[in-house]
């Protein structure tokens, strides 16, 4: 299994180019069930997870075809899919795919509003706690579906005729849940109202797509969406956006260990309060034409009180690089989760390299240290690894981070972009 070995100390200069979003991508590869024409995605992320998914669509019938990784200068331009479900061939998602990553859920309101039916994995376990899908089933029942749970499996079936509009009103925001009836919606019969949808770019994203393939979608942005149904989805070719999770790891990557990088293709509306976060903490960010600039040099770093909140809140998928950043704060922080119950596991592994945390309930007290000391550590999740990696890399010593299998889920050529600012990192392949 392999092993990211860092030795700390070292500040970050130079140019971190930022990755298509991962959790953009994901639902609008799925997006290509709706129709039998090609959807061509441009800068898709080439991570375990779109690897994964793109073999899960195959499974339905999706011819997926890939290619552009490099520009001619060497530097990354991320890669385009051309997906085409010119007929789906299996309605069913089987437990062995769905459970080795959540979202291969949404294929539920796709294939239902285009097959007229689906067979479909509850999703397994969760490291990070409990996400029911009761929602993505309430909305869906909302368009007429039939839904039966049966052995592990949800059942569903559209009415004769198909799909047909309503208005769905979320009690809680669920991202999933927001992609999964919006995508049905839209060949549903009439209009659709989802009201408390989730904000989040990513779902602005997927209803910009939809809307090129031929969708009729107001209110994108906003916690109201208005769908018109359509009788059918063309193709479209789309850009999938600049990953803000990524941008806030590695801004807060160069605001612990110090130094001045440039994220290239950052947007700075992605991120509006993580970075006044950033800025309350003392770090500069500059916002240019070519992305976002962020610099620390000798400054110290203030403490803050932050909540995890869904957009435009201070998200969850931060939390956990925020934690690492403040070990070294000139005083006590602290860091409520909202979203997970389960998201502070990276504690423990934050105190092995010398951090001062105290969990009360779902906040965390984050009293600063003078320095971090190497130590061999393990990833737990996706967030939790890059959060050892920050931790890692402002460390005195050696720092060694075993099951970073995790970290491949979601961040790009992760070692590569910190080497090339500076940092001295490797991957030790066992």
């Amino acid at each position: 299994m392999d092993q990211i070995r860092i030795q700390g100390g070292r500040p970050l200069n130079g140019t971190i180019p930022i990755s298509g979003a991962k959790n953009a991508a994901l639902p609008l590869m799925i997006a290509s069930l709706l129709t039998s024409d090609t959807l061509t995605l441009k800068n898709v992320p080439n991570l375990a997870d779109t690897n994964l998914l793109a073999r899960i669509l195959r499974n339905h019938g999706v011819d997926c075809a890939v290619d552009g990784k490099r520009a001619n200068n060497g530097g990354h331009i991320g890669e385009t899919f051309h997906l085409t479900a010119r007929d789906i061939v299996d309605a069913r998602a089987p437990y062995d795919m769905v459970r080795r990553m959540r979202a291969s859920f949404w294929v539920l309101g796709p294939l239902l509003a285009r097959q007229g039916e689906a067979t479909v994995s509850l999703p397994g376990g969760c490291a990070i706690g409990t996400r029911p899908v009761d929602l993505h089933l309430m909305g869906l029942e909302k368009l007429g579906a039939e839904m039966e749970l049966s052995g592990g499996y949800v059942v569903a079936k559209a009415p004769k005729g198909g799909l047909r509009g309503a208005k769905i009103e979320f009690p809680m925001v669920s991202v999933g849940a927001t992609h999964n009836v919006l995508m049905a919606a839209a060949l549903a019969k009439g209009e659709t109202v989802i009201e408390n949808a989730a904000r989040e770019p990513e779902v602005g994203d997927l209803a910009s797509c939809l809307v090129k393939m031929g969708a009729q979608i107001e209110g994108i942005g906003t916690s109201t969406l208005h769908i018109q149904g359509a009788d059918y989805l063309e193709g479209a070719v789309h850009t999938v956006l600049p990953d803000r999770i990524e941008t806030g790891t590695y801004a807060m990557a160069v605001a612990a260990a110090g130094g001045d990088v440039l994220l290239e293709g950052a947007r700075a509306d992605l991120l509006e309060t993580p970075i006044s976060v950033l800025r309350e903490a003392g770090i500069q960010i500059i916002e240019t034409n070519r992305g976002l600039q962020i610099s620390r040099n000798g400054a110290g770093i203030s403490p803050v009180s932050v909540e995890t909140e869904p957009f435009p809140g201070f998200p969850t998928d931060l939390q956990a690089q925020l934690m690492a950043f403040m070990a070294v704060s000139s005083g006590e922080s602290k860091i409520r989760e909202t979203i997970f119950e389960n998201r502070f596991m990276h504690v423990q592994e934050l105190a092995r390299l010398g951090a001062d945390i105290k969990i009360h309930g779902d906040t965390a007290y984050i009293h600063g240290v003078d320095e971090l000391r190497g130590a061999e550590v393990m990833a737990t999740d996706l967030r939790a690894s890059v959060s050892l990696v920050i931790a890692g890399l402002i460390a005195q010593g050696e720092t060694t981070i075993n099951r970073v299998y995790h970290l491949d889920r979601g961040f790009e050529r992760l070692e590569e972009k910190l080497s090339e600012c500076g940092a001295e990192i490797e991957r030790i392949q066992a």
